[in-house]
């Protein structure tokens, strides 16, 4: 039979294991961002996600999103290659009110073709078509094709290079700063291309 002093102490737990988390909300185009307090589904922790883009003449662009992130997607680490740029992402978690999240490193660069070969092109369109090809280098050894949406402002297609983690992503809905957002990943394995 259980004691007072241990019932009590199940009971907190479970109290406190059925809190939810207070977490910042913001997006910014820097390395940190600050917002208003969200309420967490249980079944999330604080999250941050960290993106940085590479172009044409190695201008970088970082963006922070901090919100409610999945448990399953936290520690995500993924990248994404097009003929002249790059798109890093890393998301991490924490999970006690208001933290934030420690900013892990972004996916090294590698320059070893790994056999792979894929179509390549971006447009400020709902499609784009190619004969344009890239060689894969490193971890992305996929052939994605991402579509956004943001209703009323447009759409944008990438074909490139991806690693797997980048293709788990699949089709993505979410609310930014009062815009949503509408993300459609597909992949394939794409052609093996010559050494």
């Amino acid at each position: 039979m259980m004691s007072m002093t241990g019932i009590l102490s199940l009971l907190s737990a479970l109290i406190a294991t059925s809190d939810a988390l207070s977490c910042t909300q913001c997006y910014s185009e820097s390395s940190s961002c600050s917002g208003p307090s969200v309420t967490c589904p249980l079944d999330h922790q604080c999250g941050s996600t960290y993106t940085e883009t590479t172009a044409v003449g190695g201008v970088k662009n970082v963006v922070t999103y901090r919100a409610c992130t999945k448990t399953s997607e936290c520690n995500f680490n993924g990248s994404v290659s097009v003929n002249g740029g790059k798109v890093k992402r890393v998301t991490s978690c924490c999970n006690t009110d208001f933290c934030t999240p420690t900013t892990p490193p972004l996916p090294k660069t590698s320059y070893n073709f790994n056999g792979v070969v894929c179509p390549c092109c971006t447009s400020a369109s709902d499609w784009c078509y190619t004969t344009e090809t890239i060689r894969c280098t490193g971890d992305e050894n996929r052939c994605i094709l991402q579509i956004v949406e943001i209703p009323d402002l447009g759409s944008t297609v990438l074909r490139g290079c991806a690693t797997q983690s980048m293709c788990d992503d699949g089709s993505v809905s979410e609310s930014v700063d009062g815009l949503s957002v509408n993300m459609k990943i597909t992949c394939t394995n794409g052609g093996r291309g010559v050494h």
